[in-house]
């Protein structure tokens, strides 16, 4: 499959009411979320993936933030752990989002490498003093229990280390729905993207706190 870059969303909402180096302060804050084709909008229309839907609540419910999809589909945990750094450094988010794992267990990488590289994600983002949300992932029972419960504790086991919070399962809901996915059967349709975002809004909620 061909390494697809989502184009980067930056779209700041403003609520028109202050203006001077204070309120530019208060509207310069950034979210960051780096994640592979499930959150790069993989065969969807440009705006219908649920990070694009998440600007959109944002910039409704919580103005003042951009929204920064890095998001690369076929991204591994260790290309976001090269990336990170530079996206830190260039964006100085505010929070930030980590979509990453599915394609670790696609190719059956070593699940200490993907917890090592979820780490380092983390922990950089933690130290460049950013909020960071955790998506977890879950793979098919057909891997077997072993893999499969070995591969959801590394998720939980990252969020522990760094007291961050975890979306357990990013596609609950989803995932059990065939109708909800492509002809690939692998990457989720348009239809799905809205349950998507719930499943990740009540906790990004949390974290980016009232507004």
């Amino acid at each position: 499959m061909a390494t697809i870059a989502a184009p980067a969303l930056a779209t700041t909402g403003r609520d028109g009411a202050a203006s001077g180096p204070q309120a530019a302060a208060a509207a310069a804050r950034t979210l960051l979320v780096l994640g592979d084709s499930l959150s790069a909008e993989y065969g969807l229309a440009r705006g219908a993936g649920w990070v694009a839907l998440l600007e959109q609540r944002l910039a409704e419910r919580h103005p003042g933030w951009t929204v920064v999809n890095a998001s690369i589909s076929g991204e591994t945990t260790s290309g976001g752990a090269t990336r990170i750094a530079g996206l830190l450094d260039r964006h100085r988010p505010a929070a930030v989002v980590v979509e990453l794992g599915g394609n670790d267990a696609l190719r059956g990488l070593d699940l200490n490498a993907t917890r090592g590289n979820l780490d380092r994600i983390v922990g950089a983002s933690r130290e460049a003093g950013a909020k960071v949300l955790l998506l977890g992932m879950q793979v098919p029972p057909n891997y077997g229990k072993a893999y499969t419960d070995a591969f959801a504790q590394v998720f939980q086991d990252v969020a522990k280390a760094h007291q961050a919070p975890l979306v357990p399962f990013f596609l609950d809901g989803v995932a059990e729905d065939m109708s909800l996915f492509q002809s690939d059967r692998i990457h989720p349709n348009a239809q799905a993207q809205p349950r998507m975002l719930e499943n990740v809004w009540p906790a990004l909620r949390k974290l980016i706190g009232k507004g």
